[in-house]
């Protein structure tokens, strides 16, 4: 038995029939490629994300008011306001593993400059904030210590804020006019520079952040904070933070051993892992999905293949009678159904390779081929022409070379 001999028989079979062979392979194509284009995009959506929260900053920590609700459980509307001024003081006061704090308290509303008005957030931060969301300024400078004593109706702006009440490129003009929310006029003394629109489709340019004193007294007119956010020292760091960040908060409100925590700390890293752990799950999803395709291109091989034994019974008769034996029969058609399966697999991975390169990024969809895709998409290639390629080999390994001689 000459391995050689029977693969160029094989590859001459399937040449012969180019046509019937290309159809064979079509849903082996339009399966693999489907793959390829659902995971590149799973896999670019979540470097993509990745990439986004890093840009925050792998050790921002943020605490928010009220115990962890990720059971769904309403909660009294007083839970939702434990975070005081008392709380920032001692964070700043014992911090160890902690470099920056700031505390937050946002506003949502209308924005208006003359003419001209837009709908905006306003962040009520301390100056460490930009450090903590690695935020740079454009043109202007950050508000100061001096500046959260005195409440200053002053603030910082996104580009967005920019456009849409001085013009496109006003950044510079910007600096010094008054703007006003809701009816309290804020005087621009920054523009940051641009982040464009995230993962989640939001503007990070949408944005107003002025003194938290300002936007306390003046804006909200609240006492407690909608949340604390930080900067642990470093990325390893982050747990040591949460722990020292949770016993300096019970302490403050004096929870007793038996109590749960009236606060929720979570790190970028937790983020990160949850998203990473969605996209995955959806990514998954979308495999099997276009994975059924391969299934029903298995199918497709195995007709071809049944019908290419009937049209060669007495090709296999005359082999046989000449001195081949069953398993030679057998692995000729083997050989013929995992060539075709291969080079489907083969077109399929090049085309899957090109929409994910060039068709998906046009439309605006993250895409990131994983190379284990590629390979283990050539891996089921030959399982499935292996397996669906049995049946026929089979049957024409069984065959009686007599009765396959006299076939017309």
């Amino acid at each position: 038995m000459n391995i050689l001999n029977l693969f160029k028989v094989s590859l001459n079979a399937v040449a012969n029939n180019k046509m019937r062979s290309f159809l064979s392979m079509l849903g082996i194509i339009i399966g693999v490629a489907a793959v390829i284009i659902m995971m590149s995009i799973g896999q670019g959506s979540k470097e993509s994300i990745r990439q986004e929260l890093s840009t925050m900053g792998t050790n921002l920590l943020t605490i928010r008011p009220g115990a962890d609700r990720r059971g769904g459980v309403r909660q009294d509307p007083s839970a939702m306001q434990t975070l005081k001024m008392a709380d920032y003081q001692r964070i700043i006061d014992e911090k160890k593993f902690v470099s920056y704090v700031s505390p937050e308290v946002t506003s949502g509303g209308q924005v208006i400059y003359g003419n001209n008005n837009t709908t905006s957030t306003v962040y009520g931060e301390s100056p460490e904030y930009l450090d903590i969301k690695q935020w740079e300024l454009e043109e202007g400078t950050n508000f100061t210590e001096e500046d959260i004593r005195k409440a200053s109706k002053v603030c910082i702006v996104g580009t967005t804020i920019v456009k849409e009440l001085f013009g496109e490129g006003k950044e510079a003009e910007a600096i010094g006019k008054n703007i006003r929310f809701k009816s309290i006029p804020l005087r621009i003394i920054g523009v940051l520079e641009s982040k464009g629109y995230n993962s989640w489709g939001m503007d990070q340019d949408n944005v107003i952040i002025a003194p938290y004193t300002c936007v306390m007294k003046r804006i909200a007119a609240q006492t407690y904070f909608s949340s604390i956010v930080c900067s642990a020292l470093t990325e390893e760091l982050s747990d040591a933070a949460i722990e020292e960040l949770t016993q300096i908060l019970r302490n403050n409100h004096k929870l007793k051993a038996d109590q749960v925590d009236d606060f929720t700390i979570r790190s970028q890293a937790e983020m990160m892992e949850t998203m990473s752990s969605t996209m995955d799950t959806v990514t998954v999803i979308l495999v099997v999905a276009a994975a059924f395709s391969l299934l029903v291109a298995g199918i497709g091989i195995m007709n071809i293949m049944l019908v290419s034994v009937t049209e060669r019974t007495k090709e296999i008769g005359l082999r046989m009678a000449v001195g081949a034996t069953g398993l030679v029969i057998s692995l000729q058609f083997l050989i013929e159904s995992v060539l075709i399966s291969l080079t489907g697999g083969l077109l399929g991975v090049l085309l899957g390779g090109l929409v994910s390169n060039f068709v998906v990024p046009l439309m605006g969809m993250p895409s990131s081929i994983p190379a284990w895709s590629i390979y283990v998409s050539f891996a089921v290639c030959t399982f499935i022409g292996i397996i669906f390629g049995y049946i026929p080999a089979r049957k024409a390994a069984n065959m009686d070379p007599i009765e396959a001689i006299r076939h017309e």
